[in-house]
């Protein structure tokens, strides 16, 4: 797991701080976030990968044992009984480092997010 100290100043230097085979599953993840909103924009935000689009999309985070993805919240309603074990509270997802990563559900989460997000940007507009 990364120092919790050090500030990180891209997502490449913050998948650099975990070990190996964690790095190996944050780069998937970041794939998979990145395919799917191609026009997301990728920065550091609460130290930590965050994706926006219109707005917050979604933030990832590695921890000791497990890899958090956070602002789900809408999506958690939708795919509820497929996150029964994933789900923390207010849209925290927690996905054990000792299990498959559900990468498909994840990617599922990020395109619903980003729907979401543009519906709210079209909203604003009318």
């Amino acid at each position: 797991m990364s120092d919790i100290k050090e500030k990180f100043s891209s997502v490449d230097d913050y998948i650099r701080s975990f070990p190996e085979d964690v790095q190996e599953i944050l780069e998937q993840l970041r794939q998979i976030i990145k395919a799917a909103v191609p026009e997301a924009e990728e920065v550091i935000s609460y130290n930590m990968p965050t994706y926006k689009l219109n707005g917050q999309l979604v933030y990832f985070a590695g921890w000791k044992k497990h890899i958090a993805l956070y602002a789900a919240g809408s999506a958690a309603k939708l795919y509820a009984d497929e996150l029964v074990p994933y789900l923390q509270d207010k849209g925290t997802l927690q996905f054990p480092l000792n299990q498959p990563m559900p990468f498909d559900l994840i990617r599922r989460i990020v395109l619903y997010r980003a729907q979401e997000n543009l519906n709210t940007q079209s909203s604003k507009t009318v």
